[in-house]
């Protein structure tokens, strides 16, 4: 694995130095901003890019703030306790994504966010307290705890949402085998862990936030 300096070298380099391609990269918002964020929206955006997964997004974008109306707004304590019946009733309303499972995890996934919220003063605060050693770690939870927020759809959502996060774009999972940190997108515990050790060492190398570095890595291949 080599340092993260030789690796952004030539992506620097191809954006015409530093300022040009910090001007392409995006970074993380500030803890203070994340801790502000209503729990709302975060159910709203994690069920977005659930239904996003293996659909198209345009659709979904499009339709999304009609899907906000029939949730009302996502409310955690609203959508926590909606039975089958009454999801089977929200689905035949008109604009909905009719996609039984994913609609399924709109409950599911607002009564982990409500435990985590009550255990943790709200869902910002939660999120802003995510740190790199703990990175693995704290997504595996989001996946064991959560319904349909594994891999690459809780990176997408949390990415958008401000938390400092990789996202396993295919050109990434490309720089990470060449790199030989993983051999494939990764699945075992030996992967996850040559992960958690690899990101740990190139921030110390590079002084950069996990966004920053996954898309340094994206934009090193090719």
């Amino acid at each position: 694995m080599r340092n993260f300096l030789d690796i952004e070298a030539p992506v620097i380099d191809r954006f015409g130095g530093k300022k040009g391609l910090t001007a392409r990269l995006t970074k993380p918002k500030p803890a203070k901003e994340i801790s502000a964020i209503p729990n709302n929206q975060w159910l709203s955006a994690a069920s977005r890019a659930v239904f996003q997964a293996g659909f198209s997004w345009k659709v979904v974008e499009k339709k999304w703030p009609g899907i906000e109306q029939i949730f009302y707004g996502f409310d955690l304590s609203f959508c926590r306790y909606l039975s089958e019946e009454a999801l089977d009733d929200l689905m035949r309303q008109e604009g909905m994504i009719k996609h039984w499972t994913k609609t399924r995890s709109i409950p599911r996934n607002a009564d982990f966010f409500w435990h985590l919220s009550n255990e943790n003063g709200s869902l910002g605060e939660y999120f802003a307290g995510w740190n790199t050693g703990n990175y693995v770690e704290n997504l595996q939870y989001l996946r064991k705890g959560g319904d349909r927020l594994g891999g690459k759809t809780a990176q997408v959502f949390l990415r958008r949402m401000g938390v400092d996060t990789l996202v396993f774009a295919s050109d990434t999972i490309r720089a990470l085998v060449r790199e030989g940190v993983v051999d494939k997108s990764p699945s075992s515990k030996k992967d996850w862990a040559a992960l958690q050790a690899a990101i740990e060492t190139w921030q110390g190398q590079s002084n950069r936030s996990l966004n920053e570095i996954s898309q340094i890595l994206s934009l090193s291949v090719g």
